[in-house]
């Protein structure tokens, strides 16, 4: 069988077979800085000076995506459509700009595949479609995926055929993040009709997705049972299973148009990756459980029933059988049951290990601060374009240092991992080293800065000594302050002299101060001299 690959599709297509949904959330895991989510929502957070949700677009368009929509919550909509009319790194020549959905039931406590069933978001999903999170960052290219997906998961003869692939990645490499969320996954081998991995070399890191839930749901179940409950049905079906443990769920998914139908059929699917899924990886083993999710009437694998047929005959779906962690007896009846051919789900695990003389592409989700400050500096080591005369990678930044001319003399900045943008004025004595510093920031005389991420407009006092901190927009930090590991929020000001370490400096906790106070804590004005001191 000839196989079409993604670029060979789009060619003949004249566009890819796929339409991106990017979910937007309000970014409770970013206390600090969204607490007021209509003004700054997670999507617009800053990852290396660059709002977030630019990498989730970066990644679609690098993959030849244009129709791109982004699912935000109503009260969002006005702040995030202005940054993408205003932020000038959101435009590309020739490039449609991404559309905005604000469905009327979207709110904070929606979860994922609820959203997906919501009438406004249904109306727009035309054929087959990805899904991906605001808060992706991902160097490797997306056309990859979507050319594993063509190679094994869509297969012909139809609708019922066509499956679905989702991405993982260990969260156990370097720098490893204290908290990170995982989950449970068990895949196994493909079988033996798969393609040459000369020509598909990432082939060989997908597999047959066969469980996957998350680590803190299996905490639960393991603590309540005392042990790690799995079915004999899915050893029987899959006896050289791999599980793996530290592993995360990167939420990039490519679905075919059928599974709206079964997101839409089954109520009881609320979230994509735990129940959409955690349930349909068990239909590959599970008897019974792809009839009970209804699957043959969305596949089109029976004859729809009538209207009569269904009152006489109501489905009857048991969805605390759902779960495979339920060690109860099989019915009898259920192992006389032929098995249902569900389409396949795959899993693209991605390697933990470097080839020989490349490192591992980045995939990683950044959903909490620690995460925040971790892939921030991990970005600003990238090779600047205008050093290397190419992109070392598609997330590279022209340059390390955007206004060479707010560099005083006698000041350290450390080229190789730091990353500063637009208007930052840097006086002199000062000390920076693997940081990033957002646009219109200010550092004052004899500051140190050591592991830190700025955003825009933060002032820092004089003879400051900061470490691992992450400093909210317009933030300013008193002169001789000493902070470690904390996060400021956004247009605080903190008082000169504060020692503190592990916290979080909010204006609930009594940090805010008056507008005359604030302009007392730091000077206005600041030396600049041409003579730069980069090291």
């Amino acid at each position: 069988m000839a196989i079409q690959t993604h670029a060979a599709m789009s060619e003949d297509a004249g566009t890819t077979p796929f339409q991106a949904i990017i979910l937007c959330g309000p970014g409770s895991s970013f206390p600090t800085f969204t607490t007021n989510a209509d003004q700054n929502p997670k999507a617009l957070l800053p990852i290396a000076n660059r709002p977030m949700v630019w990498y989730a677009i970066d990644f679609c368009r690098r993959m030849l995506i244009t129709d791109i929509t982004l699912v935000v919550p109503p009260s969002s909509a006005s702040a995030i459509n202005t940054a993408l009319k205003t932020n000038p790194q959101f435009h590309m020549t020739n490039v449609p700009m991404p559309s905005l959905l604000a469905p009327k039931g979207l709110d904070f406590d929606t979860r994922t595949a609820q959203i997906l069933r919501l009438p406004e978001v249904r109306a727009i999903i035309k054929r087959n479609f990805m899904v991906l999170p605001c808060d992706l960052v991902c160097e490797l290219g997306g056309e990859t995926f979507l050319d594993l997906w063509a190679v094994q998961a869509c297969r012909p003869g139809g609708r019922g055929n066509t499956g679905g692939l989702g991405v993982f990645y260990d969260t156990n490499v370097e720098p490893v993040v204290k908290g990170e969320e995982t989950s449970f996954i068990a895949t196994s081998a493909l079988g033996s009709q798969v393609h040459s991995s000369v020509h598909f070399p990432l082939l060989k890191h997908v597999s047959n997705l066969v469980y996957s839930v998350p680590t803190d749901t299996l905490d639960d179940i393991i603590e309540a049972k005392k042990f790690l409950p799995i079915r004999h049905s899915l050893l029987q079906a899959h006896p050289r299973v791999r599980m793996l443990g530290s592993h995360r769920d990167a939420h990039i998914y490519l679905f075919p148009s059928w599974v709206l139908d079964m997101i839409n059929t089954n109520d009881r699917i609320e979230s994509i990756d735990e129940d959409l899924i955690g349930w349909w990886a068990k239909t590959d083993w599970q008897k019974g459980l792809g009839e009970k999710l209804g699957l043959p009437k969305v596949l089109g694998l029976e004859a729809a029933t009538t209207e009569e047929e269904n009152v006489a005959k109501p489905m009857k779906v048991d969805f605390d059988a759902l779960c495979s962690t339920n060690v109860t007896n099989v019915d009898p009846s259920e192992e006389e049951q032929p098995k249902l051919a569900t389409p396949p789900l795959l899993a693209y695990v991605h390697p933990s290990q470097p080839t020989v003389g490349a490192p591992i592409p980045l995939i990683r989700r950044v959903d909490t601060g620690p995460l925040l400050l971790s892939v921030s500096l991990q970005l600003a080591k990238i090779e600047a374009i205008e050093v290397a005369g190419k992109a070392s990678s598609p997330l590279a930044h022209h340059s390390k240092v955007a206004y060479p001319e707010g560099i005083a003399a006698r000041t350290t900045i450390s080229r190789a991992d730091c990353l500063l943008a637009e208007n930052v004025i840097v006086e002199e004595k000062t000390s920076i080293k693997e940081s990033v510093i957002g646009a219109n920031c200010t550092i004052r005389t004899g500051a140190k800065l050591l592991r830190c991420l700025l955003m825009d407009g933060v002032v820092v006092g004089k003879n400051c000594k900061l470490t691992g901190c992450i400093l909210g927009k317009r933030s300013k930090i008193g002169d001789d302050t000493i902070l470690l590991d904390c996060e400021v929020q956004e247009n605080l000001a903190v008082t000169a002299r504060t020692e503190d370490k592990n916290t979080r400096l909010m204006s609930s906790a009594g940090m805010e101060i008056t507008e005359e106070e604030m302009d007392n804590i730091v000077d206005d004005g600041a030396a600049v001299d041409d003579d730069s001191g980069l090291t």
